[in-house]
């Protein structure tokens, strides 16, 4: 910790005080190239061992309350009979194009390891560093320069801890590049948003994050199904005991589960270990818990949302922005994809956007909400083809479904035309195909939401907008209202429109209608796919996929919750 203070304070904060990690090949490499010193941990020769000559220890962990420093130390050579000792730290790569051939966050790390040592009765005036690329080994003399730099930083860092908020992020500097932590401290996003100077000039804002996950979900919908692990890797049996599906564990970013399926208990806790939620659904699809590991230790952040939450203003601000988004959307959705002409619709999406904005209270905003609601549902029917223009349109259409029942007991097998009823939206249970689909897509943002703000250390059950009610995740819902359009109802339409569901997908009940396994299997890759589609952030104007665009997001209301930024910034598609 004391080697990130040095390379960059606010690093430190968010991995120490915030205890926030994520690998990156540079993480994963070092790791690698410690594995044979963190192999065994070493111990202190007895007095015979050391009189024998030079020794080296591996691993030796040593502690100083006076110094309020404890280190794991790579290799120790003990000489002169144990009483002179030499620590040699090991680092990836090769020795940097620097006069003292050592970057100054290794040497500091290093002194503190020969200040451990003196502290337990060594001598020690030098240390190394060795590059496991070049196979070199750099000489760092432990003068009077270094160690007071050292015991400066020392001290500095239990400062830095002992405040509120992180150090500010770090502007346009090269150290970000290679962090693993710079998609959890958004160096550039921060800075801008403070109206620092962050953007290079002519270049924009840089994408320090990945576009896109390499790690995916994995669903289970196979009624029977057992989850079981195998090494690294989960299988997916079905009940005859023949393995069906497989992902490796550090390809999976979550498990979900519908219905009547089984985890292992060794399954549960490769999850726990890796930080993978298991969400579980039921078979028709209602979203109604998750398994994970102990959880997000940022107990900073949940105290500010705690406090945001009590704060009336504050609550009506974060809930102005939600809404207004959330109509803005529709109304870009409607405006791309309606057939007819809905101009009369637009404008007034426009006008209550604006009023949502200006809303003098919580019940104003929610009848504003509705409103919303009601007009965009009720046009909802312009954004999909007639049957005859989809994609996988056959001859013996079935058009409309005035009786449910009836259309059930009907053998007709093409694609029907999916139109929402007059009444527009309805749900528990939806009345409609076009509503099942709709409800199901919205338990899937719901249980995205809820993991992407529990992995960033919010509770996702206590919202600012939306009412909050046991076992209700408010947050997650709130935060939903800007990507219903944009995800869930872009799903929607693109299965009906592109024929992926026909009425065969589709069960009439008497209550209302279900949608069969297949239906759910289209739902599901289509969901992913939109997932996984790269979108232009409309504030900071680089490409990400829409999952990344949750986590962003998601962070950036901890960065205004936290103080950091003067405003959260809401998602509005152009």
């Amino acid at each position: 910790m004391l080697n990130e203070f040095v390379y960059c304070p606010r690093l430190f904060f968010l991995m120490w005080v915030q205890s926030e990690w994520a690998d990156n090949y540079f993480t994963e490499h070092g790791k690698e190239e410690h594995r044979r010193v963190d192999a065994q941990p070493g111990r202190v020769p007895v007095a015979a061992e050391a009189a024998a000559g030079p020794l080296q220890v591996r691993s030796l962990e040593l502690s100083s309350q006076r110094l309020g420093l404890i280190a794991r130390l790579d290799v120790v050579i003990l000489a002169e009979g144990g009483k002179a000792a030499e620590p040699i730290d090991y680092k990836r790569g090769s020795p940097p194009a620097v006069p003292e051939r050592a970057w100054l966050p290794e040497r500091v790390q290093l002194c503190a390891q020969g200040l451990l040592l003196r502290e337990h009765g060594y001598h020690c005036e030098r240390g190394w560093v060795y590059y496991t690329e070049s196979k070199e080994r750099v000489e760092v003399p432990f003068d009077d320069e270094l160690i007071a730099l050292t015991r400066e930083a020392i001290a500095a860092a239990y400062e830095t801890a002992r405040q509120s908020l992180p150090p500010p992020p770090l502007i346009d500097s090269p150290k970000c590049a290679g962090c693993s932590l710079q998609g959890i401290c958004l160096p550039d996003e921060v800075n801008e948003l403070r109206h620092a100077t962050a953007l290079r000039p002519g270049d924009g804002l840089r994408r320090l994050h990945p576009a896109s996950d390499d790690a995916l979900p994995l669903y289970v919908t196979e009624q029977g199904a057992r989850v079981g692990l195998a090494q690294h890797v989960l299988q997916v049996r079905d009940r005859e005991g023949t393995v069906i599906a497989e992902s490796r564990l550090p390809a999976t970013s979550q498990v979900c589960v519908f219905g009547q399926v089984q985890v292992t208990t060794a399954a549960v806790r490769a999850l726990c270990s890796r930080g993978i939620p298991l969400c579980y659904f039921s078979t028709g699809g209602w979203y109604y818990g998750r398994t994970e590991a102990i959880g997000h230790k940022n107990i900073d952040l949940r105290i500010a949302q705690y406090r945001a939450a009590a704060d009336p203003g504050r609550r009506l601000e974060l809930a102005r922005r939600f809404v207004s988004a959330k109509v803005a959307n529709c109304r870009t959705l409607l405006r791309r994809n309606a057939s007819t002409k809905v101009e009369a619709v637009l404008r007034e999406l426009r006008r209550l956007a604006r009023r949502a904005g200006r809303a003098l209270d919580l019940e104003a905003l929610l009848g504003i909400e509705g409103v919303a609601a009601r007009c965009y549902f009720g046009h909802f029917g312009a954004m999909l083809k007639p049957p005859g223009e989809r994609a996988s349109a056959e001859s013996g259409d079935c058009v409309g479904t005035p009786d449910p029942l009836a259309s059930a007991r009907s053998r007709c097998t093409g694609p029907v035309r999916l139109a929402l009823r007059l009444d527009g939206r309805n749900r528990r249970p939806p009345l409609d195909p076009v509503n099942a689909l709709l409800s199901f897509t919205y338990a899937l943002l719901v249980k995205d939401w809820t993991v992407t703000l529990a992995a960033v250390g919010l509770d996702p059950y206590l919202g600012f907008f939306h009412t909050v009610r046991y076992g209700r995740p408010a947050l997650a819902l709130d935060l939903m209202e800007e990507f219903r359009p944009l995800v869930a109802d872009s799903v929607v339409l693109w299965v009906i429109n592109n024929g992926m569901v026909r009425a065969s997908d589709f069960i009439w009940h008497r209550h209302g209608v279900a949608m069969t396994p297949h239906a759910r299997k289209e739902v599901l890759r289509a969901y992913e796919q939109r997932l996984s589609q790269e979108v232009t952030h409309p504030v900071f104007g680089y490409r990400i996929s829409y999952r990344r665009v949750l986590e962003v997001q998601a962070r950036l209301l901890g960065r205004y919750l936290l103080g950091e930024i003067p405003e959260y910034p809401s998602f509005r598609t152009r």
